[in-house]
């Protein structure tokens, strides 16, 4: 499965990305209103933003399949994890901006979803799930650390400006206090802004697998992309986005994530 992969360390860490691949199987662009639309709303650059997770040991999984074919950070039955809110399904038909993805007549049905589940979704979390059992019989726990990131404005799903870091527990219930407290004091001590289970508080994967009475202990961190590429306030466009990656404009966040893994590692050894 050359979509899927899988670069292991032997540290109590697993970093999962879900959400930064842009491939779309030929059968199913083919049936899109626009293939810029259908990989606006990935999660640019951040594989590349955690290069270092390596060095420290860490278990990193991603997926290289787009969240437009199947978004594996959502609840496979399709229950929404924000009831009442705007967000995206398991085979999302917008974007976050509301756009539709397809063409008239071209979203996928209820046969086509459980397809692609089985094919990927189904495949992923295997894959999560087997490293994080390796690594529970090494270690007394494991942190479970979800990287993503957004646009700072998206009027859709929330008001205004998002914080630089958003730190998801699903209200202190996926990972031990002490944990959410390091990482926390990891981000404040520079110059960003943070919040903890604000708009989002952890996406299905953090929810499903956060079980600190186990000894796995799962927090998502959603960046604001401002924090390390630029992010223009005027709405994106196929010429303004996405922005190449900037390492210069990323070292500063970059700095603070590495304290952020860090102290899941400290808080794993404690």
């Amino acid at each position: 499965m050359g979509w899927l992969e899988v670069a292991r360390g032997d540290a109590p860490l697993v970093v999962s990305f879900p959400h930064t691949g842009t491939e779309i199987p030929a059968e199913i662009e083919a049936r899109l209103a626009s293939p810029w639309l259908a990989r606006k709303d990935a999660d640019w650059w951040v594989d590349e933003l955690y290069g270092f997770a390596a060095d420290l040991g860490a278990t990193t999984v991603r997926t290289a399949i787009s969240r437009t074919v199947i978004d594996v950070n959502r609840d496979p039955s399709g229950a929404s994890l924000y009831p009442g809110q705007a967000t995206t399904d398991l085979c999302p038909t917008t974007t976050f901006d509301g756009e539709p993805l397809y063409r008239p007549g071209e979203a996928p049905d209820a046969g086509e979803i459980a397809q692609r589940r089985d094919r990927y979704f189904t495949p992923y979390h295997a894959a999560l799930r087997a490293e994080l059992d390796r690594l529970r019989t090494r270690h007394g726990k494991v942190v479970l650390y979800e990287a993503h990131s957004i646009r700072s404005r998206v009027p859709r799903l929330f008001e205004g400006e998002l914080p630089n870091f958003n730190l998801g527990t699903n209200g202190g219930a996926s990972c031990d206090p002490s944990l959410t407290a390091a990482i926390e004091t990891a981000c404040d001590a520079r110059p960003f802004s943070r919040v903890t289970d604000g708009r989002f508080k952890g996406g299905w994967t953090t929810r499903r697998y956060g079980r600190p009475e186990a000894g796995v202990h799962a927090i998502q961190m959603e960046l604001a992309c401002r924090g390390y590429m630029d992010d223009p306030d005027a709405p994106p466009t196929p010429q303004t986005w996405p922005s190449p990656f900037d390492p210069d404009h990323a070292a500063p966040m970059r700095a603070v994530l590495t304290d952020v893994l860090k102290a899941a590692l400290a808080f794993t050894r404690s």
